[in-house]
């Protein structure tokens, strides 16, 4: 009789050892987590953008590890490993993401803006009662085509929690971090990125741009119509830029033609912004054999409101000897 009682312990413990067997992984058997993006983009919210854009990113992790924590095993952490790689996933998916949002990536190298994703945590992990948590964690920064910082460094953060059982890893655990990932790329202010690969309808709206002779300003797009003219007409015309900001370099004077003089043209003055506008002018110059030279001065903040430099310069004979 006591043969079989001990028969029958000695089974219980061979069942219940088999059962606990079956809801841990073995630790040399590794595991794969599939990474892939589960929710899409909303279609075609950011197209025609004057500006094309390109993507780099960076793994910048300090623990490379998919799973960080784990208490359901006292010997250790499960091998776990992912597919593909994280590196590959998020530069891949997010290009995806964007493309789907209508940003025109990789469109031309002298104009595109960069964006940069730094990859701080990239992670699930496991917690006896509450069960399955995912963070994903990445830097952003935008920079223009002169690879100036436009979008300083903002954190953006993803996270999913689930629960589930602790050899739930290719199910639950699996979900969790992809979940957690997409909602990391919802994190992302989209419509701030898109801001600045939009022009301006206005040199208003976008106040501190500067010039910088690449076209990607709406100052360089403001059209400013030319009407000089003179008493007697068949003198010279000439410009130049007088400035009181180190933003915008002063210039020597520019021939134009002779009276009268019209045309239409945009303004191309390297530095020159919306907002220090105000501390740059226009010198225009007319001479002519015979008659004293004149200058007219034009504050550059009045010729962008008024998109005109109009004058009648009546000229004076000099004195003869």
């Amino acid at each position: 009789m006591r043969q079989i009682a001990l028969t029958i312990i000695f089974s219980a413990i061979l069942m219940s050892s088999c059962s606990a067997l079956k809801q841990q992984p073995v630790e040399n058997q590794p595991v794969t987590i599939n990474l892939a993006l589960v929710r899409d983009a909303q279609a075609n919210k950011y197209v025609n953008m004057d500006y094309g854009i390109r993507l780099n990113v960076q793994d910048d992790r300090a623990n490379t590890k998919i799973i960080q924590i784990y208490d359901a095993m006292l010997t250790g952490i499960p091998q776990v490993q992912v597919n593909p790689n994280v590196s590959s996933f998020v530069s891949e998916s997010t290009r995806r993401y964007m493309r789907t949002m209508g940003f025109n990536l990789d469109s031309d190298v002298a104009t595109d803006y960069m964006m940069q994703l730094k990859i701080g945590e990239f992670h699930v992990d496991y917690l006896s009662g509450i069960g399955w948590s995912g963070t994903v964690m990445m830097h952003l920064e935008v920079y223009d085509h002169n690879h100036t910082l436009v979008y300083p460094n903002v954190e953006v953060v993803g996270r999913a929690t689930m629960y589930g059982s602790s050899s739930a890893i290719t199910s639950v655990a699996n979900q969790v971090i992809n979940s957690a990932y997409v909602a990391a790329l919802e994190d992302i202010d989209w419509d701030r990125i898109a801001y600045f690969l939009h022009r301006a309808d206005s040199p208003k709206q976008e106040a501190n741009k500067q010039v910088n002779g690449e076209g990607n300003t709406a100052l360089e797009h403001l059209t400013v119509h030319w009407n000089i003219n003179s008493r007697p007409q068949g003198a010279d015309v000439y410009w130049r830029v007088i400035s009181k900001t180190p933003d915008v370099k002063q210039q020597n004077y520019k021939y134009c033609e002779t009276t009268p003089y019209e045309t239409t043209e945009t303004l191309n003055i390297k530095g020159l912004t919306y907002n220090n506008a105000g501390n740059v002018q226009i010198e225009v110059k007319c001479e002519k054999a015979g008659y004293y030279s004149q200058t007219k001065k034009y504050d550059i903040l009045s010729i962008i409101d008024e998109g005109e430099v109009s004058y009648m310069f009546r000229l004076v004979k000099e004195e003869e000897e």
